[in-house]
């Protein structure tokens, strides 16, 4: 019935946004390596001027390693999944997919030693 059918469309409509939605926030984790780590560079750097400054409770660096492998593992993997299932891209979604495993891969054998380069530069810029 065709009302029925326009619900579903709408339904189906609505979700694919809502990834689209999702995907605009943490695109550069479905970018080539050297952008993922740019924009997570800033984002970093962005916290940790927070808690150094009193605005943030926490220290980023203690968790930074680990949250980011949680981060790709329950999140940006999954919604790259759902953008290729949902197939609004083509075959580029399958690249987004293969962009968040690889970062994912290579977060785990590189952040713990760029989260330490991380530091590093910040105490530099702030000659701390």
């Amino acid at each position: 019935t065709q009302v029925k059918d326009e619900t579903s469309d709408d339904c189906k409509a609505t979700i694919v946004i809502e990834h689209l939605i999702q995907a605009s926030d943490v695109s550069h984790t479905m970018q080539h390596w050297h952008i993922y780590k740019s924009w997570n560079q800033k984002f970093f750097m962005e916290c940790y001027r927070a808690f150094k400054t009193g605005r943030a409770d926490s220290d980023p660096s203690l968790n930074w390693y680990k949250g980011e492998i949680g981060f790709f593992d329950f999140y940006v993997i999954p919604l790259a999944k759902k953008l290729d299932s949902c197939g609004v891209f083509g075959v580029s979604s399958q690249e987004y997919l293969s962009y968040a495993t690889s970062n994912r891969e290579e977060w785990a054998r590189k952040g713990q030693k760029i989260v330490q380069q991380y530091l590093a530069k910040y105490e530099e810029m702030n000659n701390q």
